[in-house]
């Protein structure tokens, strides 16, 4: 028992440096005034027992719940070791049960602490339940019950109690009841100081978790980019709260409020880049989609839900993702905070930063800080956003403008989901009710509507070309192109003739004799000799290769071929008229059906596929021809385009035979849905012989 007798004793000294001594928190302040309290006294026993239940009903007793016993329970009792002693210590302060077992009189502590709860002032009880008080006769022990008042001395009126202390006395005198009665009552009056200092102390951490906003709003914008920003954000807030490790992960996937969503890491104090395929980071990831779903703080280990560190919500949180991160320490502790935005869209997570802290006196993330650091961080969050934003191509911010104004028409929740489905039924619409003109395409190549070869008349040498004579050149009709070598031909001419004068001799001769047989036969040599020179006479002729109309020479230049040997029918020569040419189109069998004289359309060139030139189907060719696996009809059509359409006009003189595109016949109209299915529906019918 400590001698308090005067305010000068060293026991009053050691007693009040003990009470006003800050604590770690408020279980330990309340284990060492539960302590002093017993000492003071002279206690046999001193528990401390939280109450349930104030408040409720003005009648009803409130209920006891034993949390500390002093002393402390010891296996092994006045044998235990000092290191025994210290580890029974440890375990209440982390929050160890008390065994009822070892508290003697519990019935009557636990109906002591319920009385001086239910009427809030200190209560003398004797250990057979009367109060004793007031009472004359003396019992053998007494149960003195103190509430512990919470809060600040102007807030405890209103206030429920922090708990309520019973001391265990033997029996003693009427005035050293009262004695020890008051100096309990003084002592147990330090919890107000212990309430003033942790006001203090939050008030400092008020402050400071303002000073920390700053500081991180500041540092975010000094930077550029949003990996910069989280990663300066990161190292700024491990800095600031003196943790082992900061996180921030982003959130992504739908915007309602249905739609699921996932966390992807962005950045990592201390940490350059971010590798998502690493186990580490997983985990991280698991531990932040924990905190976005349940869009709360959640902090491992929990606190209890019960007793003065409770805390409702935190401690009914889902923590398995926290607990497989924090299994490789037992010290570890992890603090996970969501980043809330208020906007047009209302309030949301977009992301979640999550906080790791360990090790003896380093640890910062406690239950009196998440509030605060959530704090700072929804002063953040806003900026964040912004950067974000910024920070993304136009493609994603059309996608989210759309995603908003789809959530304003079919509601928050799946709103992709229901904006896809409204296409998909306008789109049905569409192409069921809605009908355009059904055009056939097919290849088409343009062609001179005249067009002459001039080819070799026979086997022979090919003399001279023309002068001017060359590719692209205009000629006029039966101008001189090109001649044959013709000497042998002439030489051949010159020996008709000469047969011709010997026979006609020769026939006079016979007629003279009178030789009739050979006069006969002599004019027969005589009539082979003129068929020689006439047909001599045709080649020389025919050696002079003259244009057959006119137009331009559309063949490659046969320069190369001069004093060349030739054989009859090989080509030197291609004429075409230029001046209207036509559209040959291959259309496929399948679609030939659709196509008929005097039907309309359109061509579009290769070389100018954004421009197109009416045509009119002029002729059908009846046969079909196999070309590269396709059986195809040839449709010639004629390009008519309109007086006024000068940029089809233009078009027009550019065109060159042999030039490719493609062709385009409107048929009738038909719905989108029989234009898509019509091909399907075709060859359905030739599998199943529909």
């Amino acid at each position: 028992m400590i001698d308090l007798s005067n305010l000068k004793a060293p026991g009053w000294q050691r007693v009040v440096a003990e009470l006003t001594a800050p604590a770690q928190d408020d279980r330990a302040y309340v284990l060492r005034l539960l302590s002093v309290l017993g000492q003071v006294s002279g206690a046999r026993q001193a528990v401390f027992f939280s109450v349930t239940g104030q408040r409720e009903q003005e009648q009803a007793v409130p209920e006891a719940k034993a949390e500390l016993v002093w002393p402390v329970p010891v296996e092994g009792g006045d044998q235990a070791s000092a290191e025994d002693r210290s580890r029974a210590v440890a375990a209440v302060m982390a929050g160890a049960g008390v065994n009822e077992s070892t508290i003697e009189h519990v019935k009557e502590s636990k109906s002591a602490a319920s009385s001086a709860a239910q009427h809030r002032q200190t209560r003398v009880f004797g250990i057979g339940g009367e109060e004793q008080f007031y009472e004359g006769s003396p019992t053998r022990a007494y149960v003195l019950a103190v509430p512990i008042y919470a809060g600040l001395p102007h807030e405890s009126a209103i206030m429920p109690l922090r708990g309520v202390a019973t001391l265990f006395l033997d029996n003693r005198s009427r005035q050293a009841l009262q004695t020890t009665l008051a100096l309990v009552e003084v002592l147990a009056g330090y919890i107000f100081s212990h309430a003033a200092q942790q006001a203090l102390h939050r008030t400092k951490a008020a402050g400071a978790s303002l000073e920390l906003a700053s500081r991180l709003i500041a540092s975010v914008n000094t930077t550029t980019g949003f990996k910069a920003c989280s990663l300066h954000l990161v190292n700024d807030l491990a800095r600031q709260l003196a943790v082992d490790r900061v996180a921030l992960g982003w959130a992504h996937g739908g915007m309602g409020k249905g739609d699921r969503r996932s966390i992807k890491m962005v950045a990592i104090s201390d940490t350059e880049n971010v590798d998502r395929r690493m186990a580490m980071v997983q985990k991280l990831e698991a531990a932040t989609d924990e905190c976005l779903d349940q869009e709360q703080p959640v902090l491992y280990p929990p606190p209890p839900e019960e007793g003065p560190t409770a805390d409702p919500v935190l401690s009914r949180a889902v923590v398995h993702a926290h607990r497989e991160l924090a299994a490789s320490d037992a010290r570890l502790r992890v603090a996970s905070f969501p980043l809330r935005v208020s906007d047009q869209d209302g309030d949301r997570v977009v992301g979640v930063v999550l906080v790791e802290a360990g090790g003896e006196g380093e640890t910062r993330v406690e239950l009196k800080t998440i509030e605060l650091v959530q704090s700072a961080l929804d002063l953040v969050s806003p900026v964040l956003v912004v950067r974000r934003s910024d920070d993304r191509n136009l493609a994603l911010r059309a996608k989210d403008s759309l995603v908003k104004g789809g959530a304003w028409f079919v509601g928050p929740t799946h709103t992709v989901w229901k904006l896809v489905g409204v296409l998909v039924l306008v789109a049905s619409l569409v192409v069921t009710f809605v009908k355009v003109t059904y055009r056939i395409g097919a290849p088409m190549e343009i062609r001179p509507r005249q067009q002459r070869i001039v080819s070799v008349p026979f086997d022979g040498v090919l003399f001279e070309i023309a002068p001017g004579i060359e590719s692209g050149k205009r000629v006029e009709a039966g101008e001189l192109l090109a001649e044959l070598d013709t000497r042998q031909i002439r030489l051949g001419l010159i020996e008709a003739e000469a047969q011709i004068l010997q026979y006609e001799k020769e026939a006079d001769e016979a007629m003279k004799k009178p030789d009739l047989a050979a006069a006969q036969q002599a004019q027969a040599k005589v009539d082979q000799a003129k068929a020689r020179r006439d047909r001599f006479a045709e080649q020389i002729e025919q050696a002079k290769l003259r244009a057959p109309i006119a137009g331009t020479i559309i063949s490659p230049d046969i320069k190369d071929k001069v004093k060349a040997s030739l054989k009859v029918g090989d080509e030197l020569f291609k004429i075409a008229d230029l001046s209207e040419v036509v559209a040959i189109a291959r259309v496929e069998d399948r679609d030939i059906s659709y196509i008929h004289v005097d039907q309309t359309g359109e061509v579009s060139p290769k070389s100018s596929p954004d421009r197109e030139i009416p045509l009119v189907v002029e002729q059908i060719v009846p046969l079909a021809q196999a070309k590269e696996g396709i059986n195809a009809f040839e449709v010639r059509a004629a390009l008519k385009p309109e007086a006024g359409n000068a940029a089809a006009l233009a078009l027009m003189q550019t065109l060159r035979p042999g030039v490719e595109g493609q062709a385009r016949f409107n048929t009738e109209k038909r719905s989108l849905l029989w234009i898509g299915a019509r091909r399907i529906v075709d060859q359905a019918r030739l599998w199943l012989w529909w």
